[in-house]
């Protein structure tokens, strides 16, 4: 098993609680948006996380280069990513912002089963047990009842969860490999801008000032999440510190009940407890270990 130091396991959990605000905030300015087609808000968050990212490629004063080694693991990076990120604003747009964040936070369990095939990680039994109760608790979220309206986007909310979690076992692939940061946020950035553009020129809708603002706000909140969630992996596995990632789901509730008068329903914060209990007593086995 790989060893991390204490100071970066340190510098992954501060990262990680980073990212989850940041990815919150994004989550309650797509909201704000309003009724808005979900590829132009998604191309407008990836559009300001471009300038962004080149921001810090100059400052940085490195070439900007990929090895050829590290050009399909970037590819199925921004692939995996740009479906999971369309699929969680769908959600985001007709959930409540703390169901449709708690979804995309089954990305660690995903991780943990795609790390299989991707990383040769083997997980533990008390991985798959975790995994599978992690499920179990998402069920109590989907809640099916028969009505597509609710079902469906939860489902694709699931998928969200999916693509996140997969894109992230290639971030931690790419860090391992020594891939900058900048590099890994530019290319799937300008990737989510180029996917989402056709469907931007063909059924465009004009925005008032303050939707554009939200959506400028959802890219600069989206960028800290991006930047601070692929420096967290740098510094260490998901299974040193995915917990604290679970923080979103505080912050997106609170964001959600004070600004948005969002109150989760009740079996949906028995799944939220079910899912951040496995994940706590997870994170709690493998540092007494």
């Amino acid at each position: 098993m790989e060893q991390i130091s204490t100071d970066n396991r340190i510098k992954g959990i501060i990262f990680i609680i980073l990212a989850a605000f940041g990815f919150s905030l994004m989550a309650f300015f797509v909201r704000l948006s309003g009724d808005l087609p979900t590829m132009q808000k998604a191309f407008f968050r990836n559009f300001v996380a471009i300038f962004i990212s080149i921001a810090v490629l100059i400052k940085e004063k490195q070439p900007f280069r990929i090895v050829k080694e590290n050009r399909s693991d970037i590819i199925l990076r921004c692939l995996f990513g740009t479906s999971g990120l369309v699929a969680n604003f769908y959600a985001i747009d007709r959930l409540g912002i703390a169901d449709a964040n708690m979804l995309n936070k089954l990305s660690p369990f995903f991780a943990i089963i795609i790390s299989i095939f991707i990383l040769k990680e083997i997980p533990t039994k008390l991985d798959i047990i975790v995994t599978i109760i992690a499920f179990l608790g998402a069920l109590l979220i989907i809640r099916p009842t028969g009505l597509i309206s609710e079902f469906m986007p939860a489902l694709v909310g699931l998928y969200g969860g999916f693509g996140a979690g997969t894109a992230y076992v290639f971030v931690r692939k790419l860090g391992k490999k020594g891939e900058r940061t900048s590099v890994i946020v530019f290319c799937f950035s300008a990737f989510s801008c180029l996917v989402t553009l056709p469907f931007l020129l063909f059924d465009y809708h004009p925005m008032t000032v303050s939707q554009l603002l939200c959506l400028i706000m959802a890219g600069v909140s989206a960028s800290l999440g991006q930047f601070s969630i692929t420096t967290a992996y740098k510094f260490a596995p998901a299974r040193e510190i995915s917990v604290f990632d679970y923080t979103q789901v505080i912050f997106a509730t609170l964001l959600g009940m004070i600004f948005l008068a969002e109150t989760p329903h009740p079996l949906s914060i028995c799944g939220y407890a079910v899912i951040i209990g496995v994940a706590v007593f997870r994170w709690h086995r493998l540092r007494t270990a």
